[in-house]
C-alpha cells in the first residue's frame, strides 16, 4: 500500500512553501493550504516511513474539532476541499506552543520520575503516580523549534523575554484552558480521557487565532475512561489512544532521538499496526469509520482541489 510522502507541487499562485515534520503547506499571499502528509516524527525526528492514512485521519479530527470550538475562540480554518487538505488563513505564529496537561503521563511523568517537581515554573505535588489525575490541569509551554528539540520554558520567561507580550500571553492562556475543556467533554462522549495536548496560535491582521491542528493523536494523548479507575489502583498501564505508543516503541528500540542514536528499522508489520491504531482512534473519537481515500491518483486529486479552492477563493 502507498502512502503520501510528501508532495512537489507547484501552483501558478504560489507565492512560498514550507515543508514541516508532518505536512507541506503552500502559501498564497493571505491564504495557505496544508497538506497532511502520511509522515510521521517522534522526539523530533522525522522516521523513516509513511504511515498510511494517518494523514487523512489527522485533517479530518482536525478540521471537526475547529469547527466544534469556533464559539471559544477564532482559528484559521476556512475549508478543507480534499481528506488531505485544510485551507485558511496564513496567520504569523507565535513561538511558542501552549502545552496543556490533566494527567501526569508522557514527558511530564518522565521528568517527575526522574525527580523534577517543577515543570516550566508550575509545583507539582508530592506522591504522584505516572498517569494520575492532577490536582487540576497545568500549563507547560514550549518553545516553538523550527529545527531540533523543543524546549521547556515558564510563563515567566516567556514575558521576561518578550517572546509574547504579557496581554496576548495572558489570552493565550484563557483559550488555553477553554479548548482543553471543550476537548475534555467531546473525549468524554466518547468514551475517552483527554490526558494532555497542546495548541498553537497565531496573529491574523491583529486577531489571536488558533492555528495548526487540534486534538488529534499527534497533538494529544487519550486514555480509556472505562476502567481507568482500576488499571491505575492496580499500577497497571494505562489504555491510550496517542503517539505515545510510538515513542514507547522507539525506546524500546533504544531511541530517543539522542545524538549518535539511530532510529530502529521499521517493518511492515510495525507501520501497519501504527496505522491501525490511527485508524482505531479516528473511530473512537467521531464514532464512525473513516472513509479511506484511495491512493491510486491521490496526488493529482489534492493538487486539482487545492488549486481550484484557492482560485475561488482570492477570486481568479
Amino acid at each position: 500500500m502507498n502512502a503520501i510522502k510528501q508532495t512537489e507541487f507547484k501552483f501558478p499562485s504560489q507565492d512560498a512553501f514550507y515543508r514541516g515534520k508532518v505536512r507541506d503547506v503552500y502559501y498564497f499571499g493571505n491564504l495557505m493550504a496544508l497538506v497532511a502528509t502520511d509522515r510521521i516524527s517522534a522526539f523530533d525526528v522525522i522516521l523513516p516511513e509513511a504511515i498510511p492514512f494517518k494523514g487523512q485521519v489527522l485533517n479530518q479530527i482536525a478540521a471537526q474539532n475547529l469547527e466544534a470550538t469556533r464559539d471559544i475562540c477564532p482559528n484559521w480554518l476556512l475549508e478543507s476541499p480534499d481528506p488531505n487538505v485544510a485551507v485558511g488563513y496564513r496567520c504569523k505564529p507565535y513561538a511558542v506552543e501552549m502545552v496543556i496537561r490533566g494527567y501526569l503521563a508522557g514527558h511530564a511523568w518522565r521528568e517527575y520520575r526522574d525527580g523534577k517537581r517543577t515543570l516550566c515554573g508550575v509545583a507539582l505535588p508530592e506522591g504522584l503516580k505516572e498517569n494520575d489525575r492532577l490536582p487540576e490541569p497545568i500549563i507547560t509551554p514550549t518553545t516553538k523549534a523550527m529545527e531540533g528539540h523543543d524546549e521547556d520554558i515558564s510563563r515567566e520567561e516567556i514575558i521576561a523575554q518578550k517572546i509574547v507580550p504579557e496581554e496576548e500571553y495572558v489570552t493565550l492562556e484563557k483559550y488555553t484552558r477553554a479548548l482543553f475543556n471543550r476537548g475534555t467533554e467531546l473525549a468524554e462522549k466518547q468514551g475517552l480521557i483527554l490526558v494532555d495536548t497542546k495548541y498553537e496560535f497565531g496573529n491574523n491582521n491583529g486577531i489571536i487565532t488558533l492555528i495548526d491542528e487540534i486534538h488529534t493523536p499527534d497533538s494529544s494523548r487519550y486514555f480509556y475512561l472505562d476502567g481507568y479507575p482500576e488499571r491505575q489502583e492496580r499500577g497497571e498501564t494505562q489504555k491510550q489512544l496517542s503517539k505515545e505508543f510510538v515513542r514507547q516503541w522507539l525506546i524500546s528500540e533504544g531511541f530517543q532521538g539522542k545524538d549518535g542514536q539511530k532510529v530502529p528499522k521499521m517493518t511492515d508489520a510495525v507501520v501497519n499496526s501504527i496505522s491501525e491504531r490511527y485508524l482505531e482512534l479516528y473511530e473512537k473519537f467521531t464514532g464512525t469509520r473513516l472513509e479511506k481515500q484511495t491512493y491510486e491518483g491521490a496526488l493529482l486529486r489534492i493538487e486539482n482541489n487545492i488549486n481550484q479552492t484557492i482560485s475561488r477563493l482570492r477570486g481568479y
